[in-house]
């Protein structure tokens, strides 16, 4: 079965799917003690990557290499890729959906912003005209073979959002995405406005929809949730509060949890040619 076929399961399994937001191979390392899926953030890749805002930075080749790497060392997990507005043109977002399925991607979100570009939980986002975002989103449906495609609006009036999540809906689209929904109730509208169609719920720290729990978004007949920021957050909060005691601490280290045995007992994990075995390569030696 394909990585495609594996996330369109779960997804439409009675149980919500959670996809933890990765910025790096480290992070995907530890979220991966804990979930089977993957969300590959544009928001913290361009952190991560290019140490700048989610605006437009991120190059396709970079993002492809980036899940390429993570496929590797992680073969069993759902991947869903953020590829923004599919890179500006048609025909780039048609060639990077086929890069990114062939090295296995599980599957893509694919935005209606026009540019310059914005997370989806910021003032100021603008919108394509939604034929034109239709247009694109056909040209992607008719590559992919089994990827699965989300749909996701960044419409911001209540009117708007529901025109574009019902047009979304009626199109060859697996889940759709409305992101920064600010309310239990607009949850509840798109819900009613596309059927049966599985819908993504999309958390994000100092974002602006409600912070629900798995349980809440299931009884709200949502079908997967991605936390963007999840570990990003978390690290650079942690980094901060390290860099700062070092300094207080005069240079000198202080007792942590974690040291280079722990680093590594977590990294070798990820060495491709151990994954089937029961008992993988020690890094660390006493002696």
């Amino acid at each position: 079965m394909s990585y495609g076929s594996k996330l369109n399961n779960a997804v439409l399994d009675q149980k919500i799917t959670p996809l933890v937001g990765v910025f790096d191979m480290l992070s995907a390392s530890v979220a991966a003690s804990y979930y089977d899926g993957f969300f590959v953030s544009g928001f913290g890749f361009a952190a991560s990557y290019y140490g700048l805002p989610d605006i437009g930075f991120i190059a396709w080749p970079d993002m492809v290499n980036f899940v390429q790497r993570l496929r590797l060392a992680f073969p069993t997990k759902h991947l869903l890729v953020d590829i923004d507005d599919g890179y500006v043109d048609p025909e780039v977002a048609c060639h990077v959906v086929e890069h990114l399925e062939w090295i296995g991607a599980s599957g893509v979100i694919l935005e209606d912003q026009k540019r310059p570009r914005r997370c989806g939980h910021v003032d100021g986002k603008q919108v394509l005209p939604l034929e034109e975002y239709l247009e694109k989103l056909d040209l992607v449906l008719r590559t992919r073979r089994n990827l699965l495609v989300v749909a996701r609006t960044d419409a911001v009036e209540e009117e708007e959002i529901l025109r574009r999540a019902k047009a979304l809906a009626q199109t060859e689209a697996d889940v759709i995405l409305v992101d920064g929904v600010r309310t239990i109730e607009s949850i509840k509208q798109i819900r009613g406005i596309i059927g049966d169609k599985p819908l993504l719920f999309n958390q994000i720290a100092g974002g602006k929809s409600p912070r629900l729990s798995l349980s809440e978004l299931q009884a709200l007949d949502v079908n997967a949730a991605i936390y963007s920021t999840a570990c990003l957050a978390a690290a650079q909060d942690a980094m901060y509060a390290a860099v700062a005691e070092l300094v207080e601490l005069d240079g000198r280290l202080s007792e942590s949890s974690v040291g280079v045995r722990e680093s590594l007992a977590l990294l070798e994990k990820n060495i491709s040619r151990h994954h089937d075995k029961k008992e993988v390569l020690h890094l660390w030696s006493d002696a």
